[in-house]
């Protein structure tokens, strides 16, 4: 294959995947968009193929069943409440990846394509990449194990941030003394091994530290961090090799990445600089001094149902705790059956809600929801006051009042005024804390019944009840 053929493939693959981050922005076109994220990654797969054909074709086929075997084992056992630390460990399988070329480059710079000794241009790319990867691997690694739970076994994983004395010092000198010995490879006439490993060990100890007192109230924003972080990584890589495909990929997840960053800080009231440097977030059920001493309004699934039919609006908030019980298919169900009593049901999404962004919006999709029916939080957010019954399912920190008081941890954050609904309906499974560590005093509101239970229990009962 000629270089001209390589780079219009390349092009036509780079197109793909422009088209794909198009689809993926809206969930009507979402699926189009994915197949145009395979058609650009096929097209691109191929072509290096092509590539390399002269080579040791059977060991890149065979690295490819293997890596298509587990991906596909994975994808079938994987639930759609563990789609957050998956994308976090496929995170972490890019920025490894881009590390193992730039050693790879680095030892054997003629395979690829590159001039031996380096220049020092190239030297600067892997460099960066290398550290940037490195940063992505371990810090990708802490993510997931946060967010599957493991803080039980390793404290590391606790999703309480881990903060000690002098932490952001520490970070600072490692930080310097990282770049310190990028600079010496840099400058080094030959292949300066000694600074090159030192400097990759540091980023890899560098993405531990910067991840553990990140608590998990910010993990969703830690994500898409480190899907910049990833792009990035490859992007820089490609540079090293002079590879347009890994330069225009890697420049699009490392920008897009970003920018959804930004819009999580954002929809959070969070500091972009204070969540890399150790934001705040409490563990997961740990309730605060004297909420045992307020009272709650309880009721039966019974009891929801009735109210549900004889409302003529209600707005339905999911949350995690929906995404935990699979409950999406059992509120679809009930979903219909109210439209068919004449009840004028809607769905309102946080931009933050559950654990990645997008979550919910992928749990109603797959449940069938037509897409009419699912609003943003600021398209929705003025018609809460006009609404008869809000039905919160398993959501608590996206719907927590004391965003609006001052001194609040979450003072400022956007939230969905479901508290000035007439009626609020809210299910949970008990009454625990949500990631911010904060009590709600939506729950204890004259206007809000609690139905407790597991969610796709409770609803299953009111589509019995209707």
């Amino acid at each position: 294959m000629t270089a001209n053929q390589v780079a219009l493939w390349y092009l036509v693959a780079s197109i793909c995947f422009i088209l794909a981050l198009k689809g993926l922005s809206h969930p009507e076109t979402a699926r189009r968009g994915n197949y145009f994220g395979m058609a650009g990654m096929a097209v691109a797969v191929l072509t290096t193929i092509a590539i390399v054909a002269k080579g040791r074709l059977d060991l890149i086929l065979l690295a490819m069943v293997i890596g298509g075997m587990i991906g596909a084992f994975v994808a079938r056992r994987v639930e759609m409440t563990q789609m957050p630390e998956l994308v976090a460990a496929m995170h972490s399988l890019v920025g490894l990846a881009a590390v193992l070329i730039a050693f790879s480059a680095v030892n054997n710079p003629t395979a690829f394509g590159v001039a031996d000794p380096l220049p020092t241009g190239n030297k600067l790319e892997l460099f960066i990449g290398t550290f940037v990867g490195a940063i992505t691997f371990s810090g990708s690694i802490i993510a997931f194990g946060k967010l599957a739970g493991l803080g039980k076994n390793f404290r590391l994983f606790s999703s309480a941030p881990v903060t000690y004395a002098g932490q952001h010092a520490v970070n600072l000198v490692l930080a310097l003394v990282m770049v310190g010995f990028g600079a010496a490879f840099f400058m080094a006439e030959g292949k300066d091994w000694t600074s090159f490993l030192i400097m990759t060990a540091i980023a890899f100890l560098l993405g531990v530290l910067i991840i553990i007192p990140i608590g998990g109230a910010d993990m969703p924003v830690v994500i898409s961090m480190l899907n910049s972080y990833s792009g990035w990584a490859a992007a820089g890589i490609g540079f090293s090799l002079n590879n347009t495909l890994l330069i225009i990929a890697g420049s699009l997840v490392g920008s897009s990445g970003a920018i959804l960053s930004c819009v999580m800080c954002r929809a959070m009231n969070r500091s972009f600089i204070s969540v890399i440097l150790g934001g705040f977030g409490a563990a997961e059920g740990a309730a605060p001094a004297g909420t045992g001493q307020k009272s709650v309004r309880s009721g039966s699934a019974d009891d929801a149902a009735f109210l549900l039919s004889n409302a003529e609006s209600v707005v339905i908030v999911p949350g995690y705790g929906l995404a935990v019980a699979r409950a999406q298919h059992a509120v679809a169900e009930i979903t219909e059956k109210l439209i068919a009593k004449g009840v004028n049901v809607r769905y309102a999404i946080h931009p933050v809600a559950g654990r990645m962004p997008g979550h919910m919006n992928v749990l109603l999709a797959e449940a069938e929801v037509p897409y009419d029916q699912v609003f943003e939080m600021d398209d929705i957010n003025s018609d809460l006051t006009n609404t008869d019954v809000v039905l919160v399912l398993g959501a608590n920190d996206v719907v927590n009042p004391l965003a609006y008081e001052k001194g609040s941890q979450i003072y400022g954050m956007p939230i969905l005024d479901v508290h000035k609904a007439r009626t609020v309906l809210v299910n949970k499974r008990s009454m625990a804390v949500g990631y911010a560590g904060l009590d709600n005093p939506l729950f204890y509101m004259d206007k809000t019944m609690m139905v407790f239970g597991d969610a796709k229990k409770v609803v299953e009962d009111m589509v019995k009840a209707l």
